[in-house]
């Protein structure tokens, strides 16, 4: 009966349009509530997440990637790539690929990325010779390939999710970092392989390979390439626990943008922050209220529940991992990422433990259907945002997408069932 209530509560608030927070908070009180339990819980369990020490990295790395995106790091990248790889055949979508990956992984978010770099990228790759069709699947699927690499706010929050569950087996945000990384690269290699065999015909290099010309993009972009190394090389090395290589960070990028390229007024540091702030807020709310309902779901004994459910229908790791992947991209079609982790993971980290599945690996197996469910039909979000940015009708970008996402389903497959590939690197 209690669940039921829960449910029938949940849809009529959601039909209503009430935000997220709100619709899981009214859940968990509702829960507690019914369960006669003291409703002081869920305050408890906000002030547990803002005690959190690893909690600071999400606010210094979502202003790092407001930083970014309001800079012009996206114009230097792209020239950087450019005459690294622009002497290869069809080197310009490999330069995509390497661009945007390295884009959204600092600023954590695939919209920013069609924006700034897609907006570079399109008429680019049209100019060098690239079908329509080809380059607007390339822009509109490339938004999201950084979400597995460092310091990806998703990864993030992932870790943070899952520490706060207690689990038998440690799980740390370096650990994630690094599992992200083969995964990845894998992504981008197949998309490459597929994209120089697509174009082996057509366009020619973009330019003979130069020296020079690397040279001067490199110097051009000097105080921004070597970030993800000192960043990054820090926390692999232990010199920098996470939090403190976020805060290193945007102290390191206040001083590059705000004081030697000058593109970002002082003045409007404040502004930048604000926004930053309102993102990381809604982030906060959702995921303490999230962590709430989640105590409430496993005092009622729901995980056990639902994996006895599916034991009895599914008693195969192989089938489950099947079932789960599709589960998951219809999750990431139709919610936005940070909502889909704070719901889902306490729910589905459980059940996936007892079929002997890493908590690494689930967060990897996640993210990486998070990232296709980004532009997934009918409601993925870059679909949209692509649609909006370059005027096209959604219909044509279903189409331009769909060869890209069955080169990523193939790289999905191939991270699900070969677990080493994400766990080699940390064990």
């Amino acid at each position: 009966m209690t669940a039921v209530l829960l449910s029938a509560a949940l849809v009529f608030l959601a039909v209503l349009g009430t935000p997220l927070f709100a619709i899981i908070s009214a859940a968990a009180m509702l829960g507690f509530y019914l369960a006669d339990i003291d409703l002081i819980v869920v305050i408890i369990e906000l002030y547990r997440i803002v005690d959190t020490p690893l909690l600071l990295a999400l606010p210094f790395f979502t202003f790092a990637g407001y930083l970014l995106a309001e800079s012009q790091t996206s114009h230097r990248l792209v020239r950087v790539t450019q005459a690294i790889l622009g002497w290869l055949p069809g080197g310009l979508a490999i330069i995509a690929y390497f661009t945007c990956a390295f884009f959204t992984a600092f600023t954590g978010a695939s919209g920013v990325t069609i924006v700034a770099i897609g907006a570079l990228l399109l008429p680019a790759l049209q100019q060098a010779g690239y079908q329509e069709k080809f380059s607007l699947g390339l822009v509109t699927t490339s938004g999201s390939l950084g979400l597995l690499l460092a310091p990806s706010l998703p990864l993030i929050l992932y870790g943070i999710i899952v520490q706060q569950m207690n689990l038998d087996v440690s799980v740390t945000i370096t650990d994630l970092f690094i599992a992200g990384i083969m995964p990845a690269l894998l992504m981008i290699l197949l998309l490459s392989i597929w994209s120089l065999w697509y174009n082996r015909h057509n366009p020619t290099p973009l330019h003979a390979f130069n020296w020079q010309k690397i040279l001067a993009a490199l110097n051009e972009a000097k105080w921004e390439i070597p970030l993800p190394f000192v960043v990054l090389g820090g926390i692999y090395s232990g010199f920098f626990a996470v939090s403190e290589a976020a805060a290193v960070t945007v102290l390191y990028l206040l001083i590059v943008e705000v004081f030697i390229y000058r593109e970002i007024k002082l003045t409007e540091v404040p502004r930048i922050m604000r926004e930053a702030m309102v993102m990381v807020g809604g982030i906060l709310l959702i995921l303490g209220v999230s962590l709430a309902f989640t105590n409430y779901l496993i005092d009622a004994d729901v995980p056990t529940r639902l994996f006895d459910l599916i034991q009895s229908l599914i008693n195969n790791k192989y089938i489950f991992l099947i079932l789960l992947n599709i589960i998951l991209l219809l999750l990431g079609a139709i919610l936005d990422i940070f909502s889909a982790l704070v719901i889902m993971v306490p729910l589905i980290l459980p059940v996936a433990l007892q079929y002997d599945i890493h908590p690494v690996h689930l967060g990897i197996i996640f993210l990486a259907n998070m990232q296709i469910g980004y532009f997934t039909p009918p409601v993925g979000m870059n679909l949209f945002i692509a649609s909006y940015r370059f005027k096209k009708p959604i219909t044509e970008l279903y189409r331009a997408s769909f060869p890209f996402m069955l080169v990523l389903m193939l790289a999905l497959i191939i991270i699900t069932y070969w677990p080493t590939l994400s766990l080699g690197l940390i064990s």
